[in-house]
């Protein structure tokens, strides 16, 4: 018998009382002081403004925010304390995040409170996320417009289990230690990337060229609607997966960068052979003996982004100019040094990034561990 099962038989043998969520915990929805504009302050003493864009990607908690409000908008507004839940009821839709800072919420914003007699906060947290329960939000979830919206009344009405406190700790620690196993993961990727970045410090006698001086750069002429879903050829857009395309326009070595749109900077493509271009994505062929073309790849996907971010230009959309990949400096040691780093990062590339063998595959199997275990374990008998 597992310490779950122990627990289980000692406080709760005949099952697990359900409860609407309101019984157990304030949920109010947030409010904007209007305009908020004029309630927007860089003053010391102003109130942290916590919106949708201060979420970092797959966060279980916020931890800054990019703008304060006056005291006068924060009195206009819904205020939340540090532990407490926010869930979104638009964007990012009922995702729970656990605050850890105090802060003012707008109306895109549920705040939920005062649990802590019934919950366990990170057992909460878990229970939020658990399939059933997000599930049963989108179900209930109001339209307006094109977007779902998720009101207080119906996170209210959730009915969801009450375990006793013991049981919620040690559940807990069970699925904390796949998340923390994914964590470390991750932790080792960021390990091999920033490793990847110093490679190419280490060599001090590299000459420093422009690109231009290396490199044949430009665009295709290709637009995203000329895509045939059973081409023979690859079509490289603006994004990670190739379209595909019956003609192509080059057959040659080359790199594929976006050139505008969310992909500046991080989509690149390594190519030999023949391909289709869209039209504001750019192509490097490097034209000299004297670097290895795989060599240049790594280079600038290690360290291209970091340079783009001083230099490229901020329209609507980003973008990437042909003068900024001209002048973007690379150095070059000697071709047997060149050789070595491609071996090292053809490694590394496996680890960090081969979806079957590499540390993604580590991760996804980590991750789908981890929601069978919580939606296992977080059914319970109901006490009758």
């Amino acid at each position: 018998m597992s310490k779950l099962d122990e627990l289980i038989k000692k406080y709760c043998p005949a099952g697990i009382s359900y409860k609407a969520f309101g019984e157990s915990a304030t949920i109010a929805r947030g409010a904007s002081p209007r305009p908020i504009k004029k309630f927007i302050t860089t003053d010391s003493n102003g109130i942290n403004w916590i919106k949708i864009g201060d979420v970092k990607p797959g966060a279980k908690y916020i931890t800054e925010c990019a703008e304060k409000i006056t005291i006068e908008g924060s009195n206009k507004s819904r205020f939340v304390k540090k532990g407490d839940f926010i869930l979104s009821n638009s964007m990012s839709f009922g995702r729970p995040y656990i605050l850890s800072i105090d802060g003012c919420i707008h109306d895109g914003w549920l705040a939920i409170s005062n649990f802590d007699k019934s919950y366990i906060t990170d057992f909460l947290y878990h229970l939020l996320n658990s399939n059933n329960c997000q599930s049963e939000l989108k179900k209930r979830a109001s339209f307006g417009g094109a977007v779902q919206n998720l009101n207080a009344d119906i996170v209210r009405s959730l009915v969801l289990p009450v375990p006793p406190l013991p049981v919620q700790e040690e559940i807990v620690r069970i699925l904390d230690s796949f998340t923390s196993l994914t964590a470390e993961l991750q932790a080792r990727k960021k390990q091999y990337e920033y490793y990847c970045k110093k490679l190419f410090l280490r060599n001090e006698n590299s000459r420093w060229v422009k690109l231009v001086d290396i490199a044949d750069i430009g665009t295709g002429n290709t637009n995203t609607n000329e895509a045939e879903e059973d081409g023979i050829y690859p079509f490289y857009v603006r994004s990670q997966e190739p379209l595909r395309k019956n003609t192509y326009e080059y057959d040659e070595t080359a790199i594929i960068t976006a050139g505008d749109g969310v992909g500046v900077g991080k989509v690149y493509h390594f190519v030999e052979g023949k391909y289709a271009l869209h039209q504001r994505a750019y192509r490097i062929h490097i034209n000299t003996e004297n670097v290895i073309p795989k060599y240049f790849f790594y280079y600038m996907r290690n360290t291209f982004y970091d340079y783009i971010q001083k230099t490229m230009f901020q329209g609507s959309v980003a973008s990437i100019r042909r003068p900024m990949l001209n002048q973007f400096p690379v150095p070059i040691p000697d071709i047997k040094e060149q050789e070595k780093i491609v071996t090292i990062l053809d490694r590394f590339d496996t680890i960090c990034n081969d979806i079957t063998t590499g540390l993604p595959a580590e991760i996804a199997a980590r991750q789908k561990q981890y929601k069978y275990y919580r939606d296992k374990l977080l059914t319970f008998k109901e006490l009758s």
